[in-house]
């Protein structure tokens, strides 16, 4: 007995050699998916409007469908109504921002990042040691900010190798060094690295602070983007990681790497002369997006990709502890 399957589509020699790979991990991290459900749970709970100070996470689409569900974003405290209910970002506050919101009499639900949290404590223990604290980060980001409110007499900003030599500190034998946690790990690594050279004596944080999601992905652009001729990286351009993922996918050896906030930001122009292509996600990009840019490969005779896995990831984070006594007590009412 035969079994005739069909003639197997002809490819032509261009198609035949292309490839698409996708990083395995990609997209939302613990903290982000924390910080999504923590505004979608309290418009559920209290009802519309729900305030947000800054964007909840840096991704357009998300703040977008939050604020087709009733969110509000605002930048800063004063525009939100007294006695309402208001979320903090993922990215974290300073203690000023607490104290305005007391005095507005506001209810709030801090969505910080457990993990930026944690840098939070590392900032207040080294300033009750009396350190001079040199931050890595980028300034004007929410999460430096919030950050460096925690100790501002103790803290001063490093952007770069570059700002090392302008670094003055009271004591050489008194600096330790904290990091936003969404940096290139290399290029933190680099920094910490010159400040070391003039202050031997420099401190480390008791735990690493970029964040594992960070490294994580940064490991896996590093991955894919070997011989790339083309990395495209979902996020939005406030992301500072998904910012850094074209940086590292570049460094890897991608021949480009582009970062478009969905599939209708790819030009077509470049596509001409690539057969690989590899693709990555931003910690606050949601799966849908990415899947939006493999059709748009697939459209165009691109196969369907392959998934490099380079870590596995497990962690969940509790909902902040004001929601979930809320919502427990609505659960006993019910």
């Amino acid at each position: 007995m035969s079994t005739d399957l069909g003639t197997p589509p002809v490819l032509s020699p261009d198609e035949a050699e292309r490839a698409v790979l996708l990083a395995a991990p990609r997209g939302y991290c613990a903290g982000v998916d924390r910080a999504v459900v923590t505004v979608e749970q309290a418009l559920d709970l209290y009802g519309a409007p729900v305030y947000v100070r800054k964007q909840i996470v840096h991704n357009k689409h998300v703040v977008s469908d939050l604020e087709s569900r009733g969110a509000i974003f605002v930048e800063e405290l004063d525009e939100v109504p007294e006695g309402r209910t208001v979320v903090f970002s993922a990215h974290g506050v300073s203690p000023e921002v607490h104290r305005q919101a007391e005095e507005r009499g506001l209810k709030t639900i801090d969505a910080t990042c457990p993990l930026v949290t944690k840098v939070h404590h590392e900032a207040k223990r080294f300033a009750g040691d009396d350190y001079d604290i040199l931050l890595i980060g980028h300034e004007g980001h929410e999460e430096v900010e919030g950050t460096a409110g925690e100790a501002p007499d103790h803290i001063q900003l490093v952007q770069s190798p570059a700002d090392v030599p302008n670094i003055e500190v009271r004591d050489p034998a008194k600096v330790a060094w904290l990091s936003q946690t969404t940096l290139s790990v290399d290029e933190t690594l680099e920094t910490v690295a010159a400040i070391r050279e003039r202050f031997p004596q420099l401190l480390d944080p008791p735990s690493d602070d970029i964040c594992y999601a960070t490294q994580n992905r940064q490991l896996a652009v590093k991955e894919i983007a070997r011989d790339a001729d083309l990395v495209i990286v979902v996020g939005s351009g406030n992301s500072s990681n998904s910012v850094r993922l074209v940086e590292v996918a570049l460094e890897a050896g991608a021949r480009t790497a582009y970062r478009v906030d969905d599939a209708g930001e790819i030009d077509e122009a470049w596509l001409e002369g690539v057969d690989k292509v590899s693709v990555t996600s931003g910690a606050s990009v949601p799966e849908e997006l990415v899947q939006g840019v493999l059709s748009f490969l697939a459209e165009r005779g691109y196969p369907d990709a392959e998934a490099v896995h380079s870590a596995e990831e497990s962690l969940i984070f509790a909902l902040p502890k004001e929601l979930r006594r809320d919502l427990k007590a609505a659960s006993a009412k019910a």
